[in-house]
């Protein structure tokens, strides 16, 4: 049953200790405000770190050449070792273990590409038809490089949507036109997305057509694979046949890896999933404390109420006021008081949180791409709520018990 007079009192305590009332509040708000914006940020985070994982397949490794570090059957330390097509041959067909792989050659970025009388520069891939599974590319116009565009070393190329709008026009068709690459004509058989911004602005072509049209050389800058289902210790293992196996062909060092450049992104992804593992428990170590310094102040400030009411609650009690009715009068007071401020926290970080993925996706603000959707979980930030109006309860307590234990005749005194 609501109790008129009680609340009353509880509103008329809080107004004439405006400051006290505030700087209290004020302890709450900020603990539980700094765990929604913790969370926020820390969501933030992970999901930017995990959009960047995403845009490569997870279980997959990059093989690039370096130079030698040691002397090895003749051959100097420092030795600059330049993969060729045997090299990935000799990967895909003999170690065990990959599912998809695909070299790559990076044709130079000076060369520009020409349409209708404008010239750009975009980064330019040679990729196989595997790297479109490896890379999440997707398809929103035409088609990929496939095997018979290897073979026949078509001069075709798929180009990134951003490309594609900056040279052809927003609505410009771009499927089936041709285009200059250095001097060489390409027609744009596919159109293309990806999660990652930047790489909706490259071309792609096919690799035996970049290598016989450009430097005319037998030459793989780097190759990429995925593995399938292994595991990262697996994974391992196949990072070590291939060292070796590519040792073996270029007279290599086996235990040279400067030599031979490995990536491994299973296990790099187990390193984050364990970084950010702590990095949330450390979120809400920090703020769970802060609530708890909160609700601290709120016991403190009980204290000095029920201290500042002695007299008041000796009259209370003397003219026939029972025990819980004045724990009650003390605890609703911390409860409202926890609540309300908890409560306005809660708001005010969810606003900022999701006002600033809102602006981000509104006005595609690039600086904050390390900030990529910064959702906060309802659920867990309520239980924070429960938890914090609990320890609010609790916060009452001490003082409550305290004043019902106040002597009657000693309060009058005092």
């Amino acid at each position: 049953m609501f109790d008129y007079d009680k609340w009353q009192e509880i509103f008329d305590s809080l107004k004439r200790h405006k400051l006290r009332t505030f700087a209290t509040a004020l302890a709450v708000w900020w603990g539980i405000f700094m765990l929604v914006i913790l969370l926020g940020a820390g969501n933030g985070l992970r999901n930017s770190a995990e959009r960047d994982f995403a845009d490569d397949a997870i279980n997959s490794l990059f093989v690039w050449s370096n130079r030698t570090s040691k002397p090895y059957k003749g051959y100097k330390a420092g030795r600059r070792i330049r993969f060729q097509n045997k090299d990935a041959q000799a990967v895909k067909t003999k170690v065990e273990g990959i599912d998809n792989m695909s070299a790559r050659y990076f044709v130079s970025s000076a060369y520009q590409t020409e349409y209708n009388g404008k010239a750009l520069t975009f980064r330019i891939r040679a990729v196989e038809d595997t790297y479109q599974v490896i890379e999440y590319t997707e398809m929103t116009e035409g088609r990929y490089v496939n095997s018979i565009d290897l073979k026949d070393k078509r001069k075709v190329a798929i180009i990134g949507d951003l490309a594609k709008e900056k040279l052809f026009g927003k609505d410009t068709k771009a499927l089936g036109e041709y285009v200059r690459i250095n001097g060489t004509k390409f027609q744009i058989v596919g159109i293309f997305t990806d999660s990652n911004k930047r790489e909706r602005e490259y071309i792609y072509m096919p690799l035996t057509t970049a290598q016989s049209v450009f430097d005319k050389i037998d030459r793989v800058h780097d190759m990429v694979l995925t593995v399938g289902d292994a595991t990262p210790e697996q994974a391992k293992v196949i990072e070590k046949n291939i060292r070796t196996e590519l040792a073996a062909l270029n007279y290599i060092d086996p235990e040279d890896e400067q030599a031979i450049g490995i990536y491994n992104n299973i296990e790099s992804y187990q390193e984050f999933k364990m970084i950010f593992s702590g990095f949330s428990f450390f979120i809400w170590f920090v703020g769970i404390g802060s609530i708890i310094a909160g609700v601290v102040g709120v016991s403190n400030i009980m204290l000095i109420t029920v201290k500042d009411r002695t007299k008041e609650i000796g009259i209370r009690k003397a003219l026939g006021a029972t025990p819980w009715s004045i724990v009650s009068m003390i605890m609703q007071e911390s409860i409202f008081l926890t609540a309300v401020a908890g409560y306005l926290g809660l708001i005010m970080g969810f606003t900022i949180i999701y006002g600033i993925d809102y602006l981000m996706k509104t006005y595609e603000i690039d600086d904050l791409e390390f900030f990529y959707n910064p959702e906060v979980d309802f659920a867990s930030v309520m239980l924070a709520l429960i938890f914090l109006i609990v320890c609010g309860t609790l916060a009452g307590l001490v003082p409550a018990l305290q004043a019902a234990r106040v002597n009657p005749v000693v309060a009058m005194k005092s």
